[in-house]
């Protein structure tokens, strides 16, 4: 019988103890693990690269709610520069009314997963700050400040509906802090060749 009695005792300093051990070495595996590396998304804008036909229409003023737009049609050309870490886009779009030649510099940044992208056009217009973001679920947000008629507003570019053949790009401004977007310029693409 003590040594039944013995074993229900030994059995239960060796739960205790291993119960002791366990609470404190929770807390220090859990602190010596690495945090988990971040989403690798340098191969986000992959599907952009190639020959694309585009259709824009820009939205004269996106904040007063009036149909003024302009709309062209034309080319836009991606490649790949430092092995796919950026890209470089050229547009050339013509309308009845307006012609449109611009580039834009798209670069990912490895340590934030993020990517930046900056326009310029032919005529000196440019973003003050180039968008910023990532993509998730297949789409692509990245968000900006800049100035419309003198006032801070706010720009989300987006990237969606992204096929093998086509995708589309949108930006919207806000005025309000993010509160209301409303949309200044749309690009639907359709692939021409890769």
């Amino acid at each position: 019988m003590n040594r039944l009695l013995f074993s229900h005792a030994a059995r239960a300093g060796f739960l205790a103890g291993a119960i002791g051990l366990i609470c404190l070495a929770g807390p220090l595996a859990a602190a010596a693990q690495p945090a988990p590396a971040s989403r690798d998304g340098s191969h986000d804008f992959d599907f952009n690269f190639g020959v694309w036909h585009t259709h824009i229409k820009r939205i004269a003023n996106p904040f007063s709610g009036g149909d003024r737009s302009t709309e062209l049609d034309g080319t836009v050309t991606v490649r790949k520069v430092w092995g796919g870490r950026a890209q470089i886009e050229e547009i050339k779009a013509d309308g009845p009314d307006a012609h449109l030649e611009g580039l834009t510099l798209f670069i990912y940044n490895p340590q934030a997963g993020q990517w930046s992208q900056a326009f310029s056009s032919s005529d000196g217009a440019s973003s003050d700050d180039p968008l910023v973001g990532a993509f998730k679920d297949g789409r692509g947000e990245l968000f900006a400040k800049d100035t419309f008629d003198g006032r801070t507003i706010l720009v989300r570019g987006e990237w969606s509906d992204i096929t093998p053949d086509a995708h589309r790009f949108e930006e919207f401004l806000s005025d309000d802090g993010g509160a209301s977007w409303h949309p200044e310029f749309i690009a639907q693409l359709t692939r021409l060749s890769h």
